[in-house]
């Protein structure tokens, strides 16, 4: 729904800093469901979610339901999750599998899995009405365009707009490295899915993801009982897992300056150099693993990609390192719900794996170790962005100091480069043009 009146987006982003209204106005967020999510090519799931035919998943896109479902040809498609007939969902929220057709349950009619219509109760009623059952105009519709890479299922709800491997740029090597890390070569969604609905503009979570100064200060409560717990062990205890994670938060300003930012076209990015090499029994054993599938030297070509919280920009954040994604679905301008997925490496041992599962629930669940830190600090700014203390958002650091990269930029890691990297690719999708969007 479009605002009465016009919204001159220009004057909210500025090189350096941005309005609080892009967080708090209502009505520039149904703006981003049409301009932003309306157009961008948006992480829909991956194909081992619908490994047979009739599988199905379904979501969001924005605001529309969609389902990713499995035809008989073995292609996957991706669908309005709305009956042609009287617009009912056709499957319910979830996933699980329909057969080799889809049925639905108000009135029994059926569809293809291409969405396709296949057969309608009491065809003989229609005879000499508008409504031509053989015309296929009353399939099922599907999204405007689908694509994958490498087993990640995106779609556009936009005709309009760049091919996938051009919307991906620079951060489609991080899905290549998340895949290239199953010395099998493959990857599957596996362990469930973790749902946090966050009180906050979604773009707040995105700025989080590549911020480093916050870590030490936001997670001091976790990182503190962490080495507290390491120091008490014997002397010699190697580090364990947990520690290591946790109390990694707890690293001096100056380790994370160190780091590197890189930002992409499209409000895309990921941080270099975060991760040790571990030598972990667990870790040593998956290393093997790859090296006998793959070979000494192209296992350490893939475990040299240190990254951190890539962004595919504006619906995901995958992490290579740790084989899990968190796809980004915005309910209302002060409401967002982050699911997490992890992911199995096809042939590395079960207890790697398991170590996915554990960062997850460490880190990033509802209940985790860091998350609550992250969620507060979130609740806040949203309040805060709401009060008459102040209008504008700070984005100054480290601006006007990026490298050129092809298709992109560097920074050192306490840089606020991401941020404004992706308000660069906000306001291009919110129509910045003639300094307003109407």
């Amino acid at each position: 729904m479009a605002a009465t009146n016009p919204i001159d987006i220009q004057s909210l982003v500025q090189p350096d800093r941005v309005h609080k209204r892009v967080y708090t106005d209502p009505a520039i967020f149904e703006l981003e469901m049409d301009r932003v999510f309306g157009q961008a090519w948006l992480y829909v799931g991956h194909e081992s979610q619908v490994p047979n035919v009739g599988d199905y998943f379904t979501t969001r896109l924005g605001r529309e339901p969609v389902v990713m479902v499995r035809h008989t040809d073995g292609a996957v498609n991706v669908l309005y999750n709305r009956c042609p007939h009287k617009g009912a969902k056709i499957v319910p929220d979830g996933s699980g599998s329909a057969g080799k057709f889809l049925r639905c349950l108000y009135h029994g009619w059926t569809f293809k899995c291409d969405g396709s219509l296949l057969s309608v109760p009491l065809r003989s009623g229609y005879e000499d009405t508008a409504l031509d059952l053989k015309s296929g105009s009353h399939s099922v519709r599907k999204v405007a365009r689908v694509a994958s890479h490498r087993g990640f299922v995106f779609a556009s709800l936009s005709q309009e707009g760049p091919e996938l491997a051009d919307f991906l740029g620079g951060v489609a090597t991080s899905l290549d490295n998340f895949c290239d890390r199953a010395p099998d070569g493959e990857v599957e969604v596996a362990g469930g899915v973790q749902r946090v609905i966050q009180r906050n503009n979604w773009k707040i979570f995105f700025e989080n993801l590549h911020d480093t100064i916050h870590a030490v200060a936001t997670h001091e409560s976790s990182w503190r009982a962490a080495k507290e717990e390491f120091e008490a062990m014997p002397s010699g205890t190697p580090k364990p897992f947990e520690v290591v994670i946790v109390d990694g938060n707890g690293e001096p300003l100056e380790f994370w300056e160190n780091l590197e930012l890189k930002g992409y076209d499209n409000g895309h990015g990921f941080m270099e150099g975060i991760f040790v090499p571990p030598t972990d029994p667990v870790s040593l054993a998956y290393v093997a693993a790859l090296e006998a599938s793959q070979g000494a030297q192209r296992a350490d070509e893939i475990l040299r990609v240190n990254r951190h919280n890539t962004i595919v920009y504006p619906s995901c954040s995958p992490h290579t390192s740790f084989q899990q994604i968190r796809v980004i679905r915005p309910l209302s301008v002060d409401r967002t719900l982050v699911e997490i997925f992890s992911f199995r490496l096809k042939g590395a041992p079960e207890a790697t794996f398991q170590r996915t599962l554990k960062y997850t629930n460490i880190v990033n669940s509802p209940s985790s170790n860091v998350m609550p830190d992250d969620l507060e600090a979130y609740n806040r700014v949203q309040e805060g962005l709401g009060s008459d203390g102040g209008d504008w958002v700070s984005m100054h650091r480290a601006a006007g100091r990026d490298q050129p990269l092809p298709g992109g930029r560097a920074s050192n890691g306490n840089s606020e480069m991401p941020s404004r990297n992706m308000f660069a690719a906000w306001a291009s999708y919110m129509g910045v043009q003639n300094g307003s969007a109407e």
